[in-house]
């Protein structure tokens, strides 16, 4: 009788022992589960970082090529600044009293992996870029690619009126005179990534200080 007692007392500790195991089991699983979520999701986010720097570097680069009198950095005279970081700015711009167009500071880019016939290698692949920008002679928005081959070889296609399917970022820019010193200008680029999907969401900003 004595023994009996004992071996269902140790067969009782024995089971609590196994769902104490399995317990610690699944929150350990879970535990993991919930890691590489996070870290998947990191590694997502910093890739898309990484293109949002390059391409606000693309853009000041753009914008520093431009004499000081040239529409896509002058400052209209009795202006502080021109373009926005917040909203999407078209206006009409007169620089130096001759000089007068509309010009927009702002744009739209769709970023892939191409593999067709218009890379510069076409069974290599290529990444391809694409800029939606306000053309202000027929008053439309416009989309040119640019294709960048592994070699090394871009090609710029021909601007068409067909929005892609997917536009990745969103650019602002903002033109600021006499800052941060009178005689200078100050150009700011902001870009944000459109996917909200994206946590924490992603945007970058850089500036440049130029004659």
């Amino acid at each position: 009788m004595f023994w009996s007692r004992v071996h269902r007392k140790q067969g009782g500790f024995t089971l609590i022992e196994v769902m104490v195991s399995i317990f610690v089991l699944v929150i350990g699983v879970a535990g993991v589960a919930v890691l590489a979520g996070t870290s998947l999701s990191r590694a997502r986010q910093s890739k898309y970082m990484a293109l949002s720097s390059v391409l606000a570097s693309e853009k000041l680069e753009d914008l520093n090529r431009w004499p000081k009198a040239a529409l896509p950095v002058c400052v209209p005279s009795g202006s502080g600044s021109v373009g926005s970081l917040t909203s999407d700015v078209l206006q009409n711009n007169t620089c130096s009293g001759t000089v007068s167009g509309y010009m927009n500071y702002y744009d739209d880019i769709s970023i892939s992996m191409a593999g067709n016939a218009d890379c510069p290698n076409s069974t290599a692949g290529c990444f391809s870029e694409t800029v939606a920008g306000y053309n202000t002679t027929t008053g439309t928005t416009q989309y040119t690619t640019t294709y960048h081959s592994p070699d090394g070889r871009i090609i710029k296609g021909a601007a068409a009126s067909t929005a892609p399917s997917v536009m990745t970022f969103h650019r602002h820019w903002e033109i600021d005179a006499d800052t941060p010193v009178t005689g200078v200008r100050r150009v700011t680029v902001l870009v944000t990534l459109l996917d909200q999907t994206v946590k924490p969401p992603v945007s970058f900003q850089m500036s440049i200080v130029r004659p």
